[in-house]
Formats: structure tokens, sequence, C-alpha cells
């Protein structure tokens, strides 16, 4: 009896002894605050990703339009190009906590009201219109105060890279399962089931949220103050500062060119390559597989040094994979060149967040930070729209083989950039203890 004790004992310390060993080999998870966050927001983004497929699927089946795919998607994205800003602001002198609880609310409203409409069978594309407007609207303040929050989830500064890359793996993991579910929900019951399953899994970010024990932020003086000249500071800042602005316009140039080809997977998947629900699916899929791929390389890196060749490298991945991706029809190439788009997609916006906020001053995160959120979120409206005219112009496949070869043009300019914006970065990152 007392060799099996022993035994017992003994497997029972190895499988402690694993646990510790896995959340140490990855930083971020050593702060319970973060854990509760990774918890709750993994499954509210499953929903949300499940919604996005959901919804470019019901419009092209209620239009048949590429164009109409490309308003619908201006119109859900562009609140973050105009009020970002305004955003960054809020973020800046408010909890991005609190801020947080009010916009997953919110979100989960919305989700719920796109449900409804669907499953009662009244959906039109104005109500898509309207309704995507305001998930804009809310992303405009939701993404600003979840990029700043993500530094006070976590105990120890050096686990910020971290987090951010392992933020962005759960992001893409969504991505991989979320498009995969979506495809089976609506080829079998409906899209508007997906919309609900979406509307739900907000509880568990929300309870995440609330659960959590957050030290008290140093408070910012709540005086009358003019945003405008908040706003304008946080422009001065961030494009008087060679990388910054350098990150930013690459990240927005990527994101006119590339983050919008998503738009136009549904044409692929039906008339290129003569799929349906099912095919979409296996497309968004394996677009999240490379992201993912990419969230565990950035994951699992131990600095912030190399990252500039990443961003460099990340834009001509993607760019070449959708010149690939436009070409083929083949459902098996197609795929590949799905993930080498997401790899390069996630690779890019990643690695671009994690140098952003290690080289910003804290007083101005939240304003460079939603400054991000215009490069990267709301720069796409404009790139869904150009894409969606382009596409009933001249054909889905040669926008696409446009769009990956401005990214391979911006790549090169960058790696150009690059030696010079290495030497005005490497003060910061000696004064930060990151480099000697």
């Amino acid at each position: 009896m007392d060799a099996r004790l022993l035994n017992l004992w003994r497997s029972q310390s190895i499988t402690t002894s694993s646990i510790e060993t896995m959340s140490f080999n990855i930083p971020a998870l050593r702060s319970k605050n973060y854990r509760l966050f990774f918890g709750g927001q993994g499954l509210s983004l499953i929903g949300s990703w499940m919604t996005q497929v959901a919804t470019i699927w019901l419009v092209y089946q209620l239009t048949n339009s590429a164009l109409i795919l490309g308003i619908v998607g201006f119109t859900g994205q562009i609140p973050s190009f105009v009020l970002a800003p305004f955003g960054g602001v809020l973020v800046d002198r408010r909890n991005p906590h609190q801020i947080l609880i009010v916009t997953q609310i919110l979100a989960m409203l919305q989700s719920l009201a796109l449900a409804t409409l669907t499953l009662m069978g009244v959906i039109q594309i104005w109500h898509i219109l309207i309704l995507s407007f305001c998930q804009g609207l809310i992303n405009a303040f939701d993404a600003p105060a979840r990029q700043t929050f993500v530094k006070d989830l976590v105990e120890r500064p050096a686990d910020l890279a971290s987090a951010i890359a392992l933020n962005s793996s759960l992001v893409n993991g969504a991505r991989l399962v979320g498009p995969a579910i979506a495809g089976i929900i609506i080829a079998r019951i409906g899209t508007g089931f997906c919309f609900l399953v979406d509307g739900i899994s907000y509880i568990a970010v929300i309870a995440a949220l609330l659960a959590m024990h957050l030290p008290r932020r140093p408070t910012v003086n709540q005086g009358k103050i003019d945003v405008l000249q908040w706003i304008r500071e946080g422009f001065e800042y961030a494009f008087g500062f060679p990388p910054i602005r350098a990150i930013l316009l690459l990240m927005a140039i990527f994101s006119l060119s590339a983050m919008s080809y998503t738009t136009l997977v549904p044409i692929f998947a039906t008339e290129v390559l003569q799929g349906d629900a099912h095919t979409l699916g296996f497309l968004m899929a394996a677009s999240g597989i490379g992201a993912l791929m990419g969230g565990i390389y950035l994951t699992t890196r131990t600095t912030v040094v190399g990252l500039g060749k990443v961003i460099m490298v990340a834009p001509a991945l993607a760019g070449a994979g959708l010149i690939a991706f436009a070409l083929s029809r083949n459902l098996s190439l197609s795929l590949l060149c799905s993930l080498a788009i997401g790899l390069g997609s996630i690779l890019q916006i990643a690695a671009s967040n994690t140098v952003l906020q290690t080289v910003v001053e804290d007083s101005k995160r939240g304003r460079v930070l939603s400054l991000f959120t215009m490069a990267f979120l709301g720069v796409v409206p404009f790139g869904n729209l150009l894409f969606g005219v382009l596409a009933s112009r001249i054909g889905a496949p040669a926008t696409l083989v446009l769009g990956g070869s401005v990214c391979l043009l911006a790549s090169f300019v960058f790696s150009q950039q690059l030696p010079n914006l290495r030497k005005l970065v490497k003060p910061i990152y000696q004064q930060a203890g990151i480099l000697p």
C-alpha cells in the first residue's frame, strides 16, 4: 500500500510540475487576471468569428453582389477610422477595464438583435447595415481599450510581449474553430444560430472581466480638457517618431490591400471553386491555422528584438499568398494559400502591436494604440469598398492579384527603412533593459 501511495504521489508531482512548467514557458499565463481574460475571451471570439462568416454568407445569399459585400464591410468598419482617436483619448483618461465591460455588453445585445431578426425570417440588408454600423461604433472604443488593457493584466512588464502574442494566438485559434463550426451550422440549420451562439458567448468574457481584481490605476485629472488638443498631441507624437510612423503606415497599407480579402472569399468558394458554405468554412479555417501558427511562434519568443524583420517579411508572405490564392482553381492549393495569408497577417499585426507597446510612452499609450486601431481596423472599410468595386469591374481574382502586389511593394519599401529605424529604437530598448 505504501509503495502505491508513493507512486501516486510521484505521478501527481510530475503532473503538477508539468503544469507549472507549461505556465512558465508561456510567461503571460503566470498572471491570474490574464488567465481569466484568456479563458473568457476564447469562448467569445469563437462566436465572433462565427458571426463574421455567417454575415458575409448571408449577405451574399441575399444579394449575390460583390459590391454589397464591400458596402457591408465598409459600414461595419468605418466607425473605427473616424472615432478611434476619440476612443484613445477616453482610454488614456478612464479605466479600460470599465470601458471593456460596457462595450462587451453592448456587443452582446447587437449579436442577439441580429440573431432575433434572422431566426424570425425578417432579416433584410438594411438591418445588417445598421447593426454592422453599431458594432463598428462599439469596436471604435473597444479595440484601443482592449489593447491598452493587456498591459494591466500581466504582473511583470517583461511578460507583455508574451501576452500580446498569446492574445493574437487566441484570436486566431478562434479564427480556426469559429469558421469551421459556422460552416457546419450554416449548412445544417442556418445563419441565425451562428448569431445566437455569438450573443450567448459574450457572457463568458463579461464574467471574466467582473471576476478580475486589478491594482488601482493612477488617476488622471478629470477636469475639462480640449479633446481635439489631446488627439493632436497623439498624432504629433506618433508621426513625429519615425519607427512608430513607419509601422502605422505599413499597417494601413497592409490593411487596405490585404485584410479586405475576406469579403471576396464567398465568391471564390462558390463561383471559382464551385463549393458551398462548407468550402467557405474550410478556407476561413485554413487562414486561421496559418494565423495560429504565427501566434504560437510569437508567443514562444523571449524578446522583442528582431521583430522589425518579422514586420518586414510578413506583408511579403501574405502578398504572395494572395496572388497565388487568386490564381488557384484547386481547393487544396487555395487552402495552402489561405494558410500563408493568415500566417503573414498575424505576424504583421501582432509584431507591430508588440513593438508599438514597447516603445510608446505610457501617458500616450491609448492614443497611439487608437491610431494603430485606425490603421488596422479603420482602413479596412475603405479596402472592403475598394475590393467590392474592383471585383465588380475587373473580377475577384484580378482584385486580389493587385492587392498582393501592393503588399510586396510595401514590404520592399519598409526593408529599405529598417536599418535607420533600428538605430532610433535601440536607445529605448537599452533604457528598458531589453538590450545591454
